[in-house]
C-alpha cells in the first residue's frame, strides 16, 4: 500500500546531510550533559544559584533569545527561497540572519564585560563557573554558525544552491537551528528557573 506522497511522486527525506545530523546529535549530547551538571549543582546549592541568577539581567537574556530566534526565522525563510530557486533573495535573508547574530554577539560580549567588571568571573563560585562554561561553549557555536551563515550567503550569490541542489544549505540551516534550540533551553535554565 503506497502513501499519498509516494503516489504523487514525492519522496520524503531527511533534510541536509546525514553527517550533519550525527554532528548535531553529538553536540546536543554534550550540551545535555552540561545542562544536567548545572541542574544537579543547582539542586546542591539552591541559595548560591538563586543569588547568582539575581546578578544576571533577564532582559539581556531575552534580547539575545529574540536575536537568535529571528536569525533562525531568516535562515528558514532563506532555505524556502532556495527551494523556490531564488538564491539571491536567500542570500539577503542569510545576511539578515548574520546581522541578527552579530546583535547577539554584541549583547553577549557586553554582558560578559559587565560581569567581569563586577568580579563575577569563572572562579567566583559554582554558579558562575557553570554559567561561563555553558554560555561560552554556546557562544563558540554561535560564532561557527555565523561563519556557516556567511558561507551559505556567498554560496547563494554564486548560485551554488538552487531548487535542485540545496542539501548543503539545509545542513547549514540545521546547524543554526541547533544553536537556537540550545539557547532556548539555556535561557530559562540559566537566567530564570530557580
Amino acid at each position: 500500500m503506497s502513501t499519498s506522497a509516494e503516489t504523487a511522486g514525492v519522496s520524503r527525506r531527511l533534510p541536509g546531510d546525514l553527517a550533519m545530523w550525527f554532528f548535531i546529535l553529538a553536540e546536543l549530547s554534550v550540551f545535555a550533559l552540561l545542562i544536567l551538571a548545572f541542574t544537579v549543582a543547582q539542586a546542591l546549592h539552591p541559595q548560591m544559584f538563586s543569588e547568582g541568577r539575581q546578578l544576571l539581567d533577564r532582559s539581556t537574556g531575552l534580547a539575545m533569545t529574540l536575536s537568535l530566534l529571528t536569525a533562525g526565522l531568516f535562515a528558514a525563510l532563506a532555505q524556502e527561497q532556495v527551494r523556490q530557486d531564488r538564491p539571491r533573495r536567500a542570500a539577503l535573508l542569510l545576511c539578515g540572519a548574520l546581522l541578527l547574530a552579530c546583535g547577539y554577539v554584541a549583547i553577549k560580549l557586553t554582558e560578559y564585560a559587565h560581569l567581569l567588571a563586577n568580579g563575577l568571573g569563572m572562579e567566583h563560585d559554582t554558579f558562575f563557573t557553570l554559567y561561563w562554561i555553558l554560555t561560552a561553549f554556546h557562544f563558540l557555536h554561535v560564532l561557527l554558525g555565523m561563519v556557516i551563515l556567511a558561507w551559505l550567503a556567498e554560496g547563494c550569490l554564486r548560485r551554488r544552491y538552487g531548487a535542485q541542489e540545496h542539501s548543503g544549505l539545509e545542513s547549514g540551516v540545521l546547524y543554526w537551528h541547533m544553536v537556537d534550540l540550545v539557547w532556548v533551553l539555556l535561557f530559562p535554565v540559566v537566567y530564570i528557573l530557580d
